[in-house]
């Protein structure tokens, strides 16, 4: 007896944002490794966010973030604020999404459904943790992923 797949497309195939920050001050950026469940005996969302990504330093120093998903009519927007980085232009003027506040966070008025998160745990992924066929594919030559677990606060 098999599984219905779809439930994993909302992070591998449709993608989705996660932000960190305050409106005044945030970034985001798009993520296609993800999920979600229960850790604790709390829900719980899952980003893996690269250590060289600069919405790594908002989730560093920031106690919350969202995870937002988006119509397929915004795939275009999300490819920007996925291949752009914040550090170098304010990707979000490239884009038609509006960033609006969610309590100590940012969401877009946009998203079709967005998850408030309150940072729980942080992890550095261990390289030699990691099979070598996958750290040759993925960390060769790019950045660790910092794995970002989520108590899942309210959903909208």
């Amino acid at each position: 007896m098999g599984f219905d797949k779809k439930i994993f497309d909302s992070f591998d195939k449709d993608w989705a944002l996660v932000t960190a920050g305050t409106l005044t001050d945030f970034n985001t950026m798009t993520v296609s490794w993800g999920g979600l469940g229960t850790l604790w005996n709390l829900p719980v969302a899952t980003v893996y966010i690269r250590q060289a990504r600069y919405t790594h330093e908002f989730l560093e120093k920031n106690g919350f973030f969202t995870v937002s998903f988006f119509p397929e009519s915004f795939r275009k927007d999300l490819d920007i604020l996925g291949s752009k980085s914040g550090r170098d232009c304010d990707k979000l003027a490239l884009t038609s999404l509006t960033p609006k506040a969610l309590e100590n966070a940012v969401a877009f008025e946009q998203a079709e459904q967005t998850i408030l998160c309150r940072k729980i745990y942080r992890q550095d992924m261990d390289p030699k943790a990691i099979p070598p066929e996958v750290y040759k594919k993925y960390y060769e030559r790019e950045s660790i992923h910092t794995i970002y677990i989520g108590e899942v606060i309210r959903i909208v």
